[in-house]
């Protein structure tokens, strides 16, 4: 373990929060932030970031949990940030980074720093999947989970009925994209997109500049931008799917930094927005000008493989045995971008998770936006396991 980048976060980072690399673990050299290292008694919490993120993203929370006597770790996750040793090509071999790796990845860092056992796992975005993975895979690692933004719905089904011994069509083929560009308005889904061979070079060239592209994108999907006002869909169909805004369900004819640029914040909403100040805009900037988005669009591309889905499925029906939380922001479309995803989770999936908590005022980033609300309930959470 080696601390480095003394100037890391641009200035805007607590003196109490220490940059560190844990070295050879799983292939990579893991880039975390932590704080409350200071106690070896402390118990382990450990803060999982999506896209576009990196472990800054938790920098509203890590200081304020640690300071409620827990170890906070958080990585930056394979393909993202100062972590190393993963290959940004578009022509990568994906299994490395299958859901099942993203989970030995984060293991090997628990034990490598000495842990056992976690008190909490805690995710965001595509972060609250591998939270939820874990959770699922090592309940006897992992004390709890909280799943923020994004629903965890398990495993896979087995493709097959057992008692006949046929194999049976439970995934039918999705015509989803091509549901969409038939629309009298063609649209796209930005997963698909974000699978393709150019989205990372449509973000890195886009012609506004990087800058431009996050503070967009984050804007558009933050509670800044009055255009959110999330509903359940009534199902997994073009038409309905149609009804979210353009960052999910773009134009057929757009790149993302096209499609989020027409929603650039004005120069009063920039300077107004405390969550994601021009300091800290430049920490995101700095990072994925030397990185790229590649890395992460290959969690894109490899969650929707056969590879993925095949590994998965060894988990078939089995549930998060552990108590476990979901969060997000009121103004987050995140949560219902599944039909039914979020009902999955708590009837089916997650047997003993407690309330469903939306922030107000919050849209994606919801630990950015409102960290305040965001620790309250962390905090009774976790009081709430002793």
């Amino acid at each position: 373990m080696t601390h480095i980048r003394g100037d890391y976060g641009n200035g805007t980072l607590s003196d109490q929060i220490r940059s560190s690399v844990c070295r050879n673990i799983n292939g990579l050299d893991i880039h975390y932030l932590e704080a409350g290292f200071e106690s070896k008694n402390n118990p382990l919490v450990v803060l999982l970031h999506g896209f576009p993120e990196l472990s800054y993203s938790w920098r509203k929370i890590i200081l304020p949990l640690s300071e409620l006597g827990y170890h906070v770790v958080v990585p930056d996750q394979r393909g993202f940030g100062a972590t190393t040793g993963w290959d940004n090509s578009y022509v990568t071999d994906l299994s490395s980074f299958h859901m099942i790796n993203l989970v030995r990845d984060i293991l090997g860092l628990v034990s490598a720093l000495g842990y056992k056992e976690v008190k909490s796992v805690i995710g965001h975005d595509s972060g609250a999947g591998v939270a939820g993975w874990s959770a699922l895979i090592r309940p006897d690692v992992y004390g709890s989970v909280v799943m923020m933004s994004a629903p965890f719905t398990g495993s896979p089904t087995v493709p097959f009925n057992i008692s006949n011994n046929e194999g049976i069509n439970l995934e039918p083929v999705d015509t989803i994209g091509d549901d969409l560009a038939a629309l009298e308005r063609p649209r796209k889904h930005y997963q698909h997109y974000y699978r393709t061979r150019d989205a990372n070079s449509d973000i890195m060239n886009s012609k506004d500049g990087l800058a431009s592209f996050i503070r967009a994108y984050y804007h558009h999907k933050s509670a800044d931008w009055d255009g959110n006002a999330p509903h359940p869909l009534a199902s997994w169909t073009a038409e309905e799917l149609a009804q979210m805004p353009t960052y999910y369900i773009m134009d057929l004819g757009d790149t993302m930094p096209e499609a989020v640029s027409k929603y650039m914040p004005t120069s009063r909403e920039i300077n107004s927005c405390k969550w994601l100040t021009e300091d800290e805009l430049a920490v995101y900037v700095s990072e994925y000008e030397r990185t790229g988005f590649q890395g992460g669009l290959n969690w894109y591309r490899s969650g929707g493989s056969v590879g993925n889905r095949q590994k998965l499925e060894l988990f078939s029906g089995k549930k998060v045995e552990v108590p476990a939380m979901f969060i997000a922001g009121k103004q987050d479309w995140g949560i219902y971008q599944r039909p039914g995803a979020i009902d999955r989770m708590r009837d089916e999936v997650c047997p003993r998770m407690g309330d469903i908590q939306l922030v107000k005022n919050a849209g994606h980033w919801v630990q950015q936006e409102q960290p305040e609300d965001v620790i309250n309930y962390l905090s009774d959470f976790l009081t709430g396991l002793d």
